[in-house]
């Protein structure tokens, strides 16, 4: 199993993590709503789990242009 960190707006590969012995509850994922969980995590067929996050460059811009959320796909 690995853990894919990657940015929701443009899909930049963030990190990842391939240790099999990593739990949710050590990522941190039972903090999270289920609503969340649901937005932000995804579990792939193979076992893979894939996070959508906001890169630094994404967030930078978009704090700066902040009428850029009002897009679906802002920085594609």
């Amino acid at each position: 199993m690995s853990v894919k960190y990657i940015c929701r707006h443009c899909q930049t590969m963030i990190g990842v993590i391939t240790n099999d012995l990593v739990s949710e509850f050590q990522l941190g994922f039972h903090f999270l709503t289920p609503e969340e969980r649901s937005d932000i995590i995804s579990y792939n067929l193979n076992g893979d789990v894939t996070v959508k996050l906001v890169c630094n460059y994404c967030g930078e811009a978009l704090a700066a242009n902040p009428e850029l959320m009002l897009i679906g796909n802002p920085l594609q």
